[in-house]
């Protein structure tokens, strides 16, 4: 049986080796969860919390209910902390780099971001990194997104062993085993509307699909230290559940995966500052 490693606090992560400055950035006063920022593109802002470094286990145990057989545990070492974004990107961020919204639920610039490829991202990407230069904003790779997803914990969500629509935006007719049905609310929240994890980030189950850097490929046994997936694929890595998914897919550990050219109008993403 697999011993899990020490897990990093989940109450406050750890402030130490945090990098500065970092371009278009303003260092906020640290607060009961850690070290925050915020990133100011025209008249758009974006926070940021510290995601430092620490060890985890990767995947979900076989007795985890509803569980995808492409979960498979193995411990993952990440080296270096990096600056994740406390929300998904908003529609009123995309709107201050790129010019046309290509969002469905476009009636609030809160809302996420979606009708979004994974190339569309990058290619968002690139321009905010050209007007930053040495910004170094990219997408997580998939072990830094479920890392921070958990925020130190092992059940199936960060909020324990069930959720409810109270704190995940999925189709609340089919809630997860030990979960109640809730309403269906059809479409995205703004970013924000629910209760956060314990490490500050917004929304890590549900509303919309998030891209992952990764292409998609079966997991490794063996422990990992700074996994970034396989150089070649066909798919690339959806974290995270949406709005119109039964509660299961909004699990830290489930896995999704499509072409990186697709726009389902239920995908969206959230940027990482640091390298890779």
């Amino acid at each position: 049986m697999m011993n899990s490693p020490d897990l990093p606090r989940a109450s406050r992560p750890d402030a130490a080796g945090i990098p500065f400055a970092i371009p278009g950035a303003e260092r906020q006063a640290d607060d009961a969860v850690g070290p925050c920022l915020t990133l100011t593109i025209g008249n758009a802002w974006q926070g940021f919390r510290w995601i430092p470094p620490g060890c985890f286990v990767m995947g979900s145990p076989v007795d985890e209910a509803e569980r995808g057989s492409a979960e498979v545990l193995h411990e993952v070492q990440l080296s270096r902390g990096f600056w994740l974004a406390d929300t998904a990107c908003t529609q009123a961020l995309w709107m201050a780099v790129w010019p046309v919204n290509p969002s469905h639920f476009a009636d609030d610039a809160r809302n996420p971001v979606e009708n979004v490829a994974w190339h569309d991202a990058q290619r968002f990407i690139g321009e905010l990194n050209r007007r930053l230069p040495g910004l170094q904003a990219r997408l997580p790779t998939e072990a830094e997104w479920e890392y921070a997803c958990r925020a130190g914990t092992t059940t199936p969500f960060s909020f324990g062993t069930t959720v409810s629509t109270d704190e995940v935006n999925y189709h609340g007719g089919f809630p997860y085993p030990g979960g109640e049905p809730g309403p269906y609310r059809q479409r995205t929240l703004p970013v924000g509307s629910l209760p956060p994890n314990a490490w500050g980030l917004y929304e890590m189950h549900g509303n919309v699909w998030e891209w992952c850097d990764d292409w998609y490929a079966d997991y490794p046994t063996e422990p990992q230290i700074d996994p970034r997936g396989p150089t070649f694929g066909k798919m690339r890595v959806l974290r995270g559940g949406t709005w119109s998914d039964p509660a299961r897919y909004a699990r830290s550990a489930t896995r999704s995966r499509i072409e990186p050219a697709y726009r389902p109008r239920s995908t969206g993403f959230r940027i990482v500052l640091g390298a890779r």
